[in-house]
């Protein structure tokens, strides 16, 4: 019985302060209404009892009994009674994630049809769809990194982004994978709620792999999907390399959409809802429960006479 209600608790126990009023109040009422407090001073005690008229069968209930009543449920009502846990409203359906393109005029090759960069973006857009309502970032790099936008439940913008991405529009040429790794950990974390990054890339610049080593956030889960032709990339050693530093997964590209699905999957286990920020799960209010035994006691007050009845 007391494991049954260990979980019981009030969300604003506050709120039973207000009975303190309430049984002043009924102590006052049922003062008032006693006939027989004006004759207590004056007639002794036992003589009274037998002076007193009361009918056989009447009710020792006034009003105030019932105010009472009605108030003490109401007053819990208020206090918020909770006893199990629900899914809260404003936490994400699936951890958020947070998408390093690389933008490079390498990604121009067309080798992956139709080129490495409009395959690359072609899977964001798979990925974002099949993650809808999950929040989704994006951080594009060439020889610098840059958050193009942060994570956001709104699929189609993130897909709109990352399709006008080109080299052209990149500050400068080179590889800045270490920077761009380092920038959309920090996002993730400056967000609170944990989640994964996913990093698209067709090389990696020797000079990176020691920068990612030091940079790699800490706790973060990370994708790696080669945007190369299936057959290179398990021979590319500056990628295998690069996995190796960040301690990546690498996710094979396939013509349809087998890896964007592997890689949903490996994204919603990243960070299960409730572990990250509390956000999670929260108290069910359970005190609305209580309205309809509430609305009996109002009933009474419809009764011929009662509120008059002293």
């Amino acid at each position: 019985m007391i494991d049954v209600l260990a979980p019981f608790h009030l969300l604003r126990p506050w709120a039973l302060l207000a009975l303190l009023p309430a049984f002043a109040l009924w102590w006052l009422e049922r003062r008032r209404a006693d006939p027989a407090l004006r004759w207590r001073r004056a007639i002794d005690p036992e003589l009274l009892r037998h002076l007193l008229v009361r009918p056989e069968g009447a009710s020792r209930l006034i009003p105030a009994d019932l105010l009472l009543a009605a108030w003490v449920i109401a007053t819990i009502a208020l206090a918020g009674p909770s006893w199990r846990q629900e899914p809260s409203p404003f936490a994400d359906a699936q951890p958020p994630a947070v998408i390093v393109l690389r933008v490079t005029p390498s990604m121009a090759t067309a080798d992956v049809p139709p080129t490495r960069l409009e395959r690359a973006q072609q899977k964001i857009a798979d990925l974002v769809g099949l993650r809808e309502g999950a929040a989704t970032g994006l951080v594009a790099y060439s020889g610098s990194a840059h958050l193009v936008l942060p994570p956001t439940a709104d699929g189609s913008v993130v897909a709109a982004m990352a399709g006008a991405l080109a080299p052209e529009v990149m500050p400068r040429e080179g590889d800045a994978l270490a920077d761009a790794v380092a920038l959309a950990g920090q996002v993730l974390a400056e967000g609170g709620r944990g989640g994964s990054i996913l990093v698209l890339a067709d090389t990696v610049a020797p000079d990176q792999l020691s920068a990612l080593q030091d940079r790699a956030p800490p706790g973060v889960p990370v994708l790696l999907l080669p945007v190369v032709p299936p057959a290179q990339g398990g021979a590319d050693r500056a990628l295998s390399d690069a996995a190796a530093a960040l301690d990546a997964a690498t996710i094979g590209l396939t013509v349809d959409t087998a890896d964007v699905q592997a890689i949903a999957r490996r994204m919603a286990r990243a960070a299960p809802v409730g572990t990250v920020a509390g956000e999670g799960r929260r108290w069910e209010e359970a005190g609305f429960w209580l309205v309809p035994v509430l609305a009996l006691f109002v009933l009474g007050w419809f009764r011929r006479g009662w509120g008059l009845r002293a």
